[in-house]
């Protein structure tokens, strides 16, 4: 394969010297045989990437189902988390649930904002009020589902939308 390059020399692909790799990058790195760096750069991701990072292999699907990754996500935006919080969410389905139910619709509402045509992403630590509410919307959901869907915890039931007007825009 012939390229010709911007000051308008040809060279053939195939007669190019290989590049050298960067310090400290051999050819048996792997981030996949380094579970603990693995697990430290997932914990940094968003809601949305760290579902599509779970769709990346069978080791990385685990690792994304591991509900302390989730717990991290939800209250990375509250500092300290909630005492007792954790077996309540827990039996409730989970951080990864109480993540997709409550803390995701909140956040995408709060997440941009329109400043001089530009828009920004709003960064700010949740008080204790809107940890509170957040988690009892999860327990309001959780219930509605338990009662009104006989007694069916797994899956969306119809009774369950009664809470989605929360993911709305309201016009004030």
């Amino acid at each position: 394969m012939v390229h010709i390059l911007e000051n308008g020399e040809h060279f053939h692909a195939d007669t190019r010297e290989p590049e050298p790799e960067p310090e400290g990058f051999g050819s048996g790195f792997s981030i996949n045989d380094h579970h603990d760096l693995l697990i430290e750069v997932l914990k940094r991701l968003d809601g949305r990437s760290l579902g599509a990072a779970a769709c990346v292999c069978r080791q990385w699907c685990a690792i994304a189902r591991n509900d302390s990754l989730w717990e991290h996500l939800c209250f990375r935006h509250v500092s300290p988390p909630p005492v007792g919080v954790r077996p309540v969410v827990s039996a409730l389905g989970g951080y990864r649930r109480l993540y997709m139910v409550c803390v995701r619709p909140v956040l995408s509402r709060l997440k941009r904002r329109r400043l001089g045509g530009e828009s920004e992403v709003v960064r700010r630590v949740w008080n204790q009020h809107e940890v509170e509410l957040s988690l009892s919307l999860f327990c309001v959901e959780y219930y509605e589902r338990l009662l009104v869907g006989g007694g069916r915890v797994a899956g969306d039931s119809p009774a369950s939308s009664s809470l989605k007007f929360l993911c709305m825009p309201v016009n004030v």
